[in-house]
């Protein structure tokens, strides 16, 4: 990987952290409740884009611009699994088990749709 690349990824990842940083912070202030949304829209944004990305068939150093750099940078499994975890310990487990699971099964769907869309492009 060129030195080009890996300073591309580094760029991307900063655009996609602030990405990040600006959709959830919207969608939490709009929506604010008992359950995550501002990350579930992230991360159902992210797996549409990197649907589209593998049904378009990207590949090489631009999967790795784009798909490594902004929506790697741009999706949080790490915040998803923390949120899920404190409101376990906040008593609210069937929040938490929902959280997991719509988040799996339309991170799934999001990701088909994603590459549908990609393949028709």
């Amino acid at each position: 990987m060129s030195a080009a690349v890996v300073a591309g990824i580094a760029l991307l990842g900063g655009l996609g952290a602030v990405a990040r940083l600006l959709l959830d912070g919207a969608v939490s202030r709009r929506l604010a409740g008992s359950f995550p949304l501002g990350t579930l829209a992230v991360n159902l944004t992210g797996a549409v884009a990197l649907g589209v990305l593998a049904g378009a068939g990207v590949s090489g150093d631009r999967s790795m611009l784009w798909g490594v750099g902004l929506i790697g940078a741009f999706t949080t499994f790490s915040t998803w699994m923390l949120e899920s975890h404190r409101l376990a310990e906040e008593g609210r487990g069937r929040v938490a088990a929902a959280n997991v699971a719509v988040s799996l099964v339309a991170g799934v769907l999001a990701v088909l749709a994603g590459r549908y869309l990609g393949a028709a492009l």
